[in-house]
């Protein structure tokens, strides 16, 4: 087997792994809380505080943490069509928060910063230069990789807001509404939601997939 071969196999275990590891974690700690009686608790406390939910969660994610997580927090607390669309609002927000803060304040770090894995995220930044939405749109789809880190990757770099922020938006919409369906799944001890979740999900991974082998990346 050539050395190819065996990186593309490993690429592709760890595109499946992550997703599937993040769908076994956050499933057994939805049952956890059911068990221990605390989902009740999360889904009255969230009826009463969308705002605050969107708050909280807008900075969890500003803050690097997963926007699948904050997707099922938003369904388990609300159920699916209200925490998807509370969870994608977060989304944005802390996409936005992000994006504007690197080109306004770290501007000056540029150099070095994409100097950083040898020129590697210089690289995609010149990947994502070449053509904004698309490329963000496919980087969006995988389940890989760190929101935050694109986020402030697109802000120093001058990649155009405009694209930028409309094809995050977009490619967040699949990972939210599957990770919020699986929340509310739990929510409601719907197996039937939990296992629709799953093969959402992986669909969007195979359509991740398909876009970056039609635009490779660096």
């Amino acid at each position: 087997m050539s050395a190819s071969v065996r990186q593309r196999i490993v690429s592709l275990s760890l595109v499946a792994g992550r997703p599937a590891l993040l769908l076994l974690g956050l499933i057994s700690a939805g049952l956890a809380l059911r068990h221990l009686g605390l989902d009740a608790e999360i889904a009255a406390a969230g009826q009463h505080g969308p705002l605050a939910f969107v708050g909280l969660a807008a900075a969890a994610c500003a803050v690097g943490v997963p926007r699948q997580v904050v997707a099922y927090s938003g369904g388990l607390a609300f159920g699916f069509w209200p925490g998807a669309t509370l969870a994608l609002l977060a989304e944005i927000l802390g996409c936005v928060g992000n994006f504007y803060w690197a080109r306004w304040a770290a501007r000056a770090w540029k150099a070095r910063w994409l100097a950083r894995d040898g020129g590697r995220l210089e690289r995609l930044s010149r990947f994502l230069g070449a053509n904004a939405f698309a490329a963000t749109l496919t980087l969006r789809l995988l389940p890989v990789g760190s929101n935050l880190l694109l986020n402030l990757l697109a802000g120093v770099s001058g990649v155009a807001a405009g694209p930028f922020l409309a094809a995050s938006a977009l490619g967040y919409v699949p990972q939210t509404a599957v990770f919020a369906l699986l929340g509310g799944g739990v929510r409601v001890s719907q197996g039937t939601q939990i296992a629709v979740a799953v093969v959402l999900l992986a669909l969007s991974v195979a359509l991740g997939l398909a876009l970056a082998r039609r635009r490779p990346m660096p």
